[in-house]
């Protein structure tokens, strides 16, 4: 059977590395393909779209593609006005936020096919599901400048059979449409017995066997298996809510109903703080509204469907902040050990501290999520970190986190896409928020989660923290098998490793501390974010700021520090240790819970390129909190450095 074609008439837009070139295309200026030409790399959704274009969820969002890259080398309706159908980058195209927004603008800007050396596995999965072509292959170039008609079977190659079948049909709902008519059925894993890594055996026991009767579990799965998965648990935020909210209306109808929305939950904690620091411009062209909108959107749908939102918090009849950032309160409240956890986030992957398989998704999984309950996947390779030993005072798993980011297995792009289970004595030796900390931020190296197997620490938190009965937590505890198999293992003594900093634009930029030298002086310390905001995390702070204040010092002239909660119950906790009173003598801004400057949208966020910010929080591409320079580091770092007025490890004040 011959395979149908697709061509693409318009011009190939390549994102190269000198600016200039780049500008000459967006002027009319066609390139030919050189595969010496150096390509831009580790473009971010950020960078495609900026947190203030995602205020937008519809066909506006086509004029403002590309942006944010590398700082504003894209002016707004550059792109949809160049008649590119094809735009082509360097590695890791897509990395950062799970934002479906991002690929949702290139396709409203005309862009039909994306190629690049490397492509992020939910950026890849998003534009998938919208009917966006994405390949690897650069030997398509020259044949799409001639005009030739390329085989769609050129785009499925090495997919697997249900990826493959709803880039046939151009997208997940149309796929949907025929399974859900019985036009088409979904594989079901045939996979005999074998030894199983500790997600493998979580995707098992989730595996769809018959989605009308109700059916899961399988015997086995294996790396490549590609099967619909039955979720526990499934929230969005009010970012994401809107657009996925008006694709399940499309998709399915104005009648369609939420499945079961006892398991389904909406936050209202990205943009809580927004019109604090709206720059004038941008509230000129009726952002602020266009922003408010989105949460009283996400409000109205969260009634009809029947859902609960978590949502304002008001004292004395004023807004102060957010209920919690959706992480936190996921692993506050929601998750537990062997759940399967999908969030429109991409550090959804944070939950898997607790044992349970949990990831990221765009608004079209998700609305396909919300009316059938179920999400596809293909199980991942697994590398496995096994960590020994203890951590040197002074070193938390930040700086962990940081050393193994910056490891060729990542920086390479290898990582894609992978599983990273730790496991080994050290991890006993950290308390849960430390482990979240390690979960939360494998998606930093592209990786599909972070996963860590529970045990009596997660049976402890769980009891006290929800009132759980430790025997059912117990219960539901999955382990990895003996024998497993592992894509890359590697060995971490936690005694070795340093104080970290990853330097601006990419959070595999890391190196140890003392590389930095002592000259990068800051003007903004920002301690917060999902990462960066839990109980253990104001520990650390007050630890540090507690001796400083003991010497009678202060948070440095000319810096603004700002330490953020992640949940209204991790502030209660810091309040009740008499953390608050230390951090306001240090001098330190207080900011109740949301993901605020995180994704620019919260005091901490940086308003000129000249600004340096050292950071608590989990990533620092280009423009993500703004035009200034960002340095990640960890708890004990930020507090440190916002005293010394430049970045210093705790040691040095």
């Amino acid at each position: 059977m011959t395979s149908p074609t697709v061509t693409f008439p318009g011009r190939i837009l390549f994102l190269t590395e000198d600016p200039a070139l780049l500008e000459s295309q967006l002027g009319g200026q066609d390139l030919a393909w050189d595969p010496e030409r150096p390509l831009l790399g580790n473009i971010s959704t950020d960078e495609i779209t900026p947190g203030w274009v995602c205020y937008y969820y519809d066909e506006t969002l086509g004029r403002y593609s590309l942006v944010g890259l590398r700082g504003g080398k894209v002016k707004p309706d550059a792109v949809q006005k160049g008649g590119f159908s094809v735009v082509v980058s360097g590695i890791s195209k897509g990395c950062g936020s799970s934002r479906e927004q991002a690929p949702y603008s290139e396709v409203a800007a005309g862009i039909r096919l994306v190629v690049a050396k490397s492509i992020e596995k939910i950026y890849r999965q998003n534009a998938q599901n919208i009917g966006l072509l994405t390949s690897t292959d650069f030997g398509l170039l020259p044949r799409i400048a001639s005009g030739e008609a390329i085989p769609i079977s050129e785009f499925t190659k090495g997919l697997d059979p249900i990826s493959a079948a709803i880039v046939e049909h151009g997208g997940l709902f149309a796929y949907n449409k025929a399974r859900l008519a019985g036009k088409t059925t979904p594989p079901v894993p045939a996979t005999p017995a074998r030894p199983m890594t500790l997600c493998e055996k979580i995707l098992a026991s989730h595996a769809i066997v018959d989605a009308r009767a109700g059916k899961t579990g399988v015997t086995a799965v294996k790396p490549g298996d590609a099967f619909f998965a039955r979720t526990d648990v499934r929230f969005s935020h009010e970012y994401v809510t809107p657009m996925a909210e008006a694709l399940f209306r499309g998709g399915f109808g104005e009648d369609a109903k939420v499945t079961e929305p006892d398991s389904v939950f909406a936050f209202r904690d990205h943009l809580t703080f927004l019109d604090l620091i709206m720059p004038k411009a941008h509230k000129d062209m009726g952002l602020d509204v266009q922003a408010r909108k989105l949460a009283t959107v996400q409000d109205a749908f969260a009634q009809r469907a029947g859902i609960k939102v978590y949502g304002e918090v008001h004292r004395d009849g004023k807004l102060v902040g957010s209920e919690a950032i959706c992480h936190n309160k996921v692993v506050e409240e929601l998750a537990l050990p062997g759940h399967l956890v999908i969030g429109t986030d991409s550090h959804t992957c944070m939950a898997g501290a607790l044992g349970c398989f949990a990831f990221g998704v765009g608004s079209t999984d998700m609305a396909n999520a919300w009316l059938t309950r179920d999400v596809r996947v293909t199980v991942p390779q697994t590398a496995r970190f096994v960590l020994k030993g203890r951590l040197r005072d002074g070193v938390c798993a930040k700086d962990v986190m940081l050393h193994i980011l910056s490891q060729p297995f990542f920086k390479s792009g290898e990582g894609i896409g992978k599983v990273l289970e730790f496991a080994g004595d050290g991890i006993a030796s950290l308390p849960l928020d430390e482990r979240a900390t390690l979960t939360n931020m494998a998606v930093e190296a592209g990786g599909f989660t972070g996963i860590i197997e529970a045990d009596e620490v997660v049976v402890d938190y769980l009891v006290k923290q929800r009132g759980a009965n430790a025997d059912d937590v117990r219960r539901r505890i999955v382990r990895a098998d003996p024998g497993a198999e592992y894509c890359a293992t590697f060995e971490i003594d936690l005694a070795s490793i340093a104080p970290m900093v990853a330097t601006p634009g990419d959070p595999r930029n890391g190196i140890p501390l003392e590389q930095l030298g002592s000259g990068v002086k800051i003007d903004i310390a920002y301690g917060g974010s999902c990462t960066g905001g839990k109980k253990a995390d104001m520990d650390m702070y007050a630890r540090v700021l507690g001796d400083a204040v003991a010497k009678g010092k202060r948070v440095a002239p000319g810096v603004h520090f700002y330490l953020q909660f992640g949940s209204q119950d991790i502030r209660r906790y810091a309040e009740q240790k008499g953390y608050l009173e230390v951090f306001e003598k240090a001098g330190a801004e207080l900011v109740d819970p949301s993901c605020g400057a995180c994704i620019k949208a919260g005091p901490g966020s940086s308003d000129s390129p000249d600004q340096v910010t050292v950071s608590a929080q989990n990533r620092n591409f280009p423009g993500r909190s703004g035009p200034g320079k960002v340095y990640l580091a960890s708890p004990l770092v930020v507090a440190a450095s916002a005293i010394a007025g430049k970045i210093v490890g705790p040691a040095d004040v």
